[in-house]
This record gives structure tokens, C-alpha cells and sequence, in this order.
């Protein structure tokens, strides 16, 4: 180990900074928000220094370095860009065995600076000893994506309860014990989804009963997006990796449910037209049961759960239940498909609004209100519809949109097996059959579709193994 990792407390302290760049900028910036006051010596400021200037805890000193400004301070950062000015800060600061950094020197700083996530009080340093000031700014990105900024209130609910804890177990490795359950249990959940007074009192009754976990689970609602595993939110992928059940759909690529803890109970209730693996109302008691038993339960849906998902209904059961549950948006169908495919849904020049609806047919018909959905100047997007497009178009044309309005249908959006058909309502549905289009297809009705051309930017190539089709063609079970 090169370098002893540290964390110096700043707070009320004096720093001192030697140059008015933005550099030099950005090292006070580091000591204002660890809560120390800062004298930073420069005969002028840079404008990203200038704008710190408000701060009571900052005092500028226009002038130049002198020995006895390190008088009282603590910590010492040069970021002149002077050499030999530097190299002065620098031994000054050692004969006074004042800590002190030269930016971009490591050989002349007696600590270095780490890269930083800051989540307070949790705080995650990277260094690399000053070899790849670069790779450990990517490391950091990498940690940033992989610890959700809750986890500083998390650490702040424990400090709260930090004495009342060590009053009820006297031994560290009893209180080690109390922590990791009550960190691993769904109390860590509650505070990273905003229910901070739930998160305390579940707390206060874990510790009232010797530490027992609460018996109850919780289930996330969790959207996995339209199919490219990219586009999944980190708050989707860190749930994803800790549930103990995931409950899917059909529409779920198998990329995304890959991505699942790897030792998870997987429960398929996939549905397709007149084949329900399993009917909602059921669904629904499934999830109040897991959760019952203690479970933490991912329902992991196609696209986004609250857009024709039946995400309502879901947690309209679990609330009658009593059940704890969280909700994760997602990129839905519309919006990731239509990207994908280089159609914008609004734009200047065709469209100034956007109708969501879905395609099922009723008795070989679609209730849709065609009046309208056929006005002027907006984009249709119609999730499910592949089976009716014939019936869509028709409807179209008869209640006043023209016959060559352009429209498109996608297939399998975002994904490498994406494919894209477009024509007008006239020869969209002879242009789809041609293609013998399977879903999940979106279909989109409206004058962006003509800028498909000009701004398509994703063309995959097929997938030689098309795992996706074999998903969705294997008979629907449990």
C-alpha cells in the first residue's frame, strides 16, 4: 500500500489555497463543502473562483504567497501553475508538517486528492496513487451507478439510533449482527424510496423485538423498459440483483431477466391474446402472498408498469393487503421504440401532441374514441395493435385521416432484432404482412413518421440466435 487512506475533518478548520484558477477553484471548493474556512492567496481570481466569492467561509487574499500565510492552517493546496511557486508552497508547508497537495504532482504532495462519492456521511474514496488519474475517475462513474445516493440517509437513520443500539446489546458482535439484518432487510428499501418515517419506526420495532426482522417483505414494481438492457434505470438493475422472487412477463427480453439475482425463484404469469398463463386477479394475490411469507418480490414488467401495464391494479391489491411495495418507472415503448427508430413523437414542423393507446380488438372491433385520435397535427403511438392494424388503418381513413398519412410499425424496438416497416395507413398493413411481423410490435400514425428516413441511426444487424422469438413462441406456462 502506497498511500494510508484518510478522511480529514475539515470542519471549522483553516485551509489554504495558493492560485486563483479553476483548478485552484475546485480545491476550495472540496474544503468549503468538508466545512472548513478557506484563504485563498492569488493577486486575481478565475470566474469559476468568483463564483464561491458569496461564501462567508472564503477570504481572498490579492496578493502574493508569503511563508506566513501557512500560519494556523491545517491543510495546504497549490494549484499556481507556477512551477517554482508551487515547489515553495510545497517544502514550506513540510518544514511546518502541514499536510499539503501540488496539483497534478503527486512527487511534490505530501497526501493526494482520491476521487469522491460523496453520499454524507458515506463517503467512497478511489486512487489510484496518482499513476491513472483517469482509470480512477472511470471506477468512480462505475461506483457512482452502483450506490444510490439514499444510502447517505440510511447511514444517517442508523447514527440516530446508534446509542440506543449500543444500550441494548453490549457486545460488538451483537450490534454488528442487529446491523447487517436490519441494513439487508426491507427498512434499507424503505429510506432509498423516500418512506424515511416508515424506515425509522420499522427500526425502532426491529429494535424493540431483539432485533427480529419484520416479517412482512415488500414487492417492487419494477419497469424493464422496452427491451434493450441499457436502458434500465439503476434503482431497476439494484433491485433486480436482491430480490429472492421474480414475478414476469412475456414481454421481459431474456437479456433483462439474465440480469436478475442469479439464485432467485422465477415465476413466468406471461400473457398473450386469449391465453392467460395466469389471470390478473391472480397475479395479484401471488405477489400479496410472497410478500406474506417475507419475501422480496420483483414484478418485473415489459415497458413501463403504469402505461396499459396494470401496474394500478397491482398496488391497489397490495395497499388492501397491507403489503409495502415501491414503484420503478421505466423508458416506455413509445418513447425508446420511436427513438430507436429515428422517429421523433413531437417536432416543430409535424407534431405538437401525443396520444397513447392500445390496439386490442373487442369482438373483431377497436373501442377507440377516432374523432379524436384523428385530429390534425399530433403523433398516435398504439402499443398492441399488430393484430388489428388492418382494422386500425380502415378506422382511420373513415373518420377523415388521409390515406397517405404516414405510419410505421416496429418490431421488437431497441433490440438487435429490431425491425422497422414503414408506409402510410394505404400500405401499412400489406407492407407488415409482407414482412410477416411478430410481436411486441408498436405501430406510430402521424407526419414524424417521414422523418424515419433522414434520422433513422439504428440499424442492428439480426441476431443469429434469436433468443427473443424463442421466448415469446413457447406455450405460455407457469
Amino acid at each position: 500500500m502506497d498511500y494510508l487512506p484518510i478522511f480529514l475533518d475539515l470542519r471549522g478548520r483553516k485551509g489554504l489555497v495558493v492560485g486563483g484558477s479553476d483548478t485552484a477553484a475546485r480545491k476550495a471548493s472540496l474544503m468549503l463543502n468538508a466545512g472548513a474556512w478557506v484563504h485563498a492567496v492569488s493577486p486575481t481570481l478565475s470566474d469559476a473562483f468568483k463564483l464561491l466569492a458569496s461564501s462567508d467561509r472564503l477570504i481572498h487574499l490579492a496578493t502574493a504567497f508569503e511563508e506566513t500565510h501557512l500560519d494556523g492552517m491545517d491543510v495546504v493546496f497549490s494549484a499556481s501553475g507556477d512551477v517554482d511557486l508551487d515547489r515553495a508552497v510545497h517544502d514550506a508547508a513540510r518544514a511546518r508538517h502541514i499536510p499539503v497537495n501540488v496539483a497534478d504532482k503527486p512527487e511534490v504532495c505530501s497526501f493526494i486528492m482520491p476521487s469522491i462519492i460523496d453520499r454524507s456521511p458515506v463517503m467512497v474514496a478511489v486512487s489510484s496513487g496518482g499513476e491513472a488519474p483517469v482509470l480512477s475517475r472511470l471506477l468512480r462513474a462505475r461506483l457512482e451507478t452502483l450506490i444510490p445516493a439514499g444510502y447517505g440517509r440510511l447511514a444517517a437513520l442508523a447514527g440516530r439510533f446508534k446509542k440506543a443500539v449500543r444500550g441494548r446489546f453490549t457486545t460488538t458482535e451483537q450490534r454488528r449482527k442487529f446491523w447487517e439484518k436490519a441494513f439487508l432487510s426491507p427498512i434499507a428499501e424503505m429510506v432509498f424510496s423516500g418512506r424515511e418515517q416508515e424506515a425509522e419506526a420499522s427500526l425502532q420495532a426491529m429494535l424493540d423485538d431483539t432485533g427480529s426482522v419484520p416479517a412482512v417483505g415488500e414487492v417492487y414494481l419494477v419497469g424493464a423498459g422496452p427491451g434493450n438492457p441499457d436502458l434500465l434505470t439503476f434503482r431497476a438493475l439494484r433491485l433486480m440483483q436482491q430480490a429472492d422472487v421474480v414475478v414476469y412477463d412475456r414481454l421481459v427480453s431474456p437479456p433483462i431477466l439474465d440480469m436478475c439475482r442469479r439464485d432467485a425463484d422465477r415465476l413466468y404469469v406471461g400473457k398473450e391474446r386469449d391465453n392467460h398463463a395466469v389471470p390478473q386477479d391472480e397475479i395479484n394475490l401471488v405477489l400479496v402472498r410472497l410478500a406474506k411469507e417475507g419475501k422480496r418480490v420483483l414484478r418485473l414488467k415489459g415497458g413501463d408498469p403504469f402505461i396499459f401495464g396494470r401496474g394500478g391494479e397491482e398496488i391497489e391489491t397490495l395497499r388492501e393487503h397491507g403489503v409495502p411495495f415501491q414503484v420503478v418507472p421505466a423508458v416506455t415503448a413509445a418513447a425508446g421504440v420511436a427513438a430507436y427508430a429515428g422517429i421523433p413523437l413531437t417536432h416543430r414542423d409535424h407534431a405538437q401532441a401525443l396520444i397513447l393507446v392500445t390496439g386490442h380488438l373487442k369482438d373483431g372491433s377497436m373501442d377507440l374514441d377516432w374523432d379524436m385520435l384523428c385530429r390534425p397535427r399530433q403523433t398516435i403511438v398504439i402499443y398492441m395493435g399488430l393484430k388489428g392494424l388492418v382494422t386500425l388503418c380502415e378506422q382511420m381513413k373513415l373518420h377523415g385521416m388521409p390515406g397517405d398519412t404516414p405510419a410505421a410499425i416496429v418490431q421488437q424496438g431497441t433490440t438487435l432484432n429490431q425491425k422497422t416497416v414503414t408506409g402510410t395507413l394505404n400500405t401499412l398493413p400489406a407492407l407488415a404482412a409482407q414482412a410477416e411481423l411478430k410481436p411486441p410490435t408498436l405501430i406510430i400514425v402521424g407526419s414524424v413518421v417521414s422523418l424515419h428516413a433522414k434520422l433513422n441511426w439504428f440499424n442492428p444487424e439480426p441476431a443469429a440466435d434469436d433468443h427473443w422469438h424463442t421466448l415469446l413462441d413457447r406455450p405460455a406456462s407457469m
